[in-house]
């Protein structure tokens, strides 16, 4: 069992769950990517044509200048 040190006892819980350093675990990082990959998959569409129509509002705004 790990000693806690005087400093860490006097911070708030909060702080101290803050500063814990145990970092995420593998199964948690492939689960964000597993869900980011199926949302890009899911809203593709809708993604490419905002993605068009800032391009287009770009190219028109530097053909201004």
């Amino acid at each position: 069992m790990k000693r806690k040190n005087c400093k860490t006892l006097k911070q708030s819980p909060l702080k101290t769950f803050l500063k814990e350093n145990t970092g995420m675990g593998t199964v948690e990082v492939i689960l964000i990517i597993v869900v980011l990959v199926g949302l890009v998959i899911l809203f593709k569409d809708q993604i490419t044509l905002i993605v068009q129509s800032l391009f287009t509002k770009i190219t028109t705004q530097t053909g201004k200048l």
